[in-house]
């Protein structure tokens, strides 16, 4: 059978010529037992010509780049000659799609000091759940290995990765131009029949509403129709989020709550213009414990009036 990549695992063609023309493949991972969570994040905008790439490995004995178990991101790389379905990135990333729009092979080498090596593979759980045709998400396991210094740590867990193309600017009051001045991403799977995943947006200061998401439970899957995220306690010395309330319902008219609790977090500028705490999350939902992570997203000139005024340093 001859392979064949699905449109939406490749690049695509530029729907506009603005230099904001961004396309994302981001990947996220955890081992939940050692409270270690991993990301890898490259960030392209072909009309520039450059892209960006980052590699995070985090636990909960520190909360800022420097402090973590692993931060490096590259900026302003050349594009690469390659599509994004069998891909190797200047930083040490390599993608790979073995599936389409199902099974993906991740690598990192670390290029400076050889301090980390990422060996997965990616297995998706169901289909992805797209919003408005340029972004998705997908939820999946990943099984393999991570190699700190000498220690090679195994995985075996549930995880996300998520795609985007569309015009996304780095400048703004508001989030990527859509209104809002902050908004949440969240997610668990407990296993391939129970898990959820909502992005929420505070279009008013004190109100983040859900607009994209889906319900999994008893292996029927639905899209959510609307709910809220509610932060119901911060950390006191860095005021990122502690315990975390989902409330939603999906198109079947389903009520979901799902209540977590924050193993650890990482605070960071994934681009100029967008500040976010990651966080590994214990969740309950439907009688299940699952793991996933609750992401608190700022604009810059957001996350330090909220911080400063609140105490978060």
């Amino acid at each position: 059978m001859t392979y064949r990549a699905h449109p939406d695992d490749r690049f695509h063609p530029p729907a506009s010529d603005s230099p904001y023309w961004t396309e994302t493949c981001w990947f996220t991972f955890a081992v939940p037992q050692r409270r270690l969570s991993g990301q890898i994040y490259p960030f392209f905008q072909p009309n520039l010509g450059v892209y960006s790439a980052g590699v995070y490995l985090w636990d909960d004995c520190g909360h800022e780049p420097h402090t973590i178990v692993f931060g490096k991101n590259f900026w302003h790389l050349p594009m690469p000659a390659q599509d994004l379905d069998d891909i190797q990135l200047a930083n040490g990333v390599s993608i790979r799609c073995t599936e389409p729009l199902r099974r993906y092979e991740l690598t990192y080498r670390d290029p400076d000091a050889d301090e980390v090596a990422i060996d997965l593979e990616f297995t998706a759980i169901c289909a992805p759940n797209y919003l408005q045709g340029g972004h998705y998400e997908h939820a999946g396991r990943y099984r393999g290995t991570i190699r700190i210094g000498s220690e090679v740590i195994p995985v075996d867990s549930y995880g996300m990765r998520d795609r985007s193309w569309s015009v996304r600017s780095q400048f703004g009051a508001d989030i990527h131009g859509t209104g809002a001045v902050r908004g949440g991403y969240s997610y668990a799977t407990a296993d391939e029949s129970h898990a959820f995943h909502m992005i929420s947006m505070a279009f008013v200061a004190d109100e983040c509403i859900g607009i994209h998401g889906y319900y999994l439970r008893e292996g029927q899957f639905a899209r959510l129709a609307g709910g809220k995220r509610t932060v119901l306690a911060r950390d006191p010395a860095t005021r990122a989020p502690v315990h975390v309330l989902i409330e939603a319902r999906d198109e079947l008219g389903r009520e979901l709550s799902a209540e977590g609790r924050c193993l650890n977090k990482i605070g960071l500028h994934l681009n100029p213009n967008l500040f976010t705490w990651n966080c590994l999350t214990e969740w309950c939902f439907d009688g299940c414990t699952a793991f996933g992570e609750d992401h608190d997203n700022w604009t810059a000139a957001g996350a330090r009036r909220f911080f400063r005024r609140n105490g978060g340093a």
